[in-house]
């Protein structure tokens, strides 16, 4: 019975996009509307949660391949470029606990000093100019 049914939704998704990051954001953005919509009590935010369901089901089950990967491929890059940031910030935080970043005073060269070293005299490797620091 199961794979009869399974069966007929194989068939009837022959030719249509499916599932893909987007839709899977889609889905977590209607979720989260959805539960704002428990503890806000307004009308629009379930309006919201539903046009983000019926867009996601939409890309699901359309045909033109082409335009939805497009869009898949401009979100991914949004994506990116966000998750990009969230990385650096992370790298920036993690680094600043062990190391110091100086600028070289004549070039502007930034270099990495590890942290508790006490003064020391810092070599710039770009413009070969020496200049003390505590680290």
């Amino acid at each position: 019975m199961m794979n009869k049914w399974r069966e007929k939704f194989a068939g009837f998704m022959v030719g249509r996009y499916g599932a893909d990051r987007l839709g899977q954001f889609l889905i977590g953005v209607s979720l989260f509307f959805l539960l704002l919509g428990i503890f806000i009590r307004k009308p629009w935010v379930d309006i919201l949660a539903f046009a983000c369901l019926i867009l996601c089901y939409f890309r699901m089950f359309s045909r033109n391949i082409g335009k939805r990967y497009k869009e898949e491929q401009v979100f991914e890059g949004l994506r990116y470029s966000v998750m990009e940031k969230f990385r650096k910030f992370k790298f920036r935080i993690r680094e600043k606990k062990e190391y110091h970043i100086y600028k070289c005073p004549s070039c502007g060269q930034k270099i990495r000093i590890p942290r508790g070293k006490g003064k020391i005299s810092i070599h710039c490797p770009k413009c070969n100019t020496d200049f003390v620091k505590k680290s």
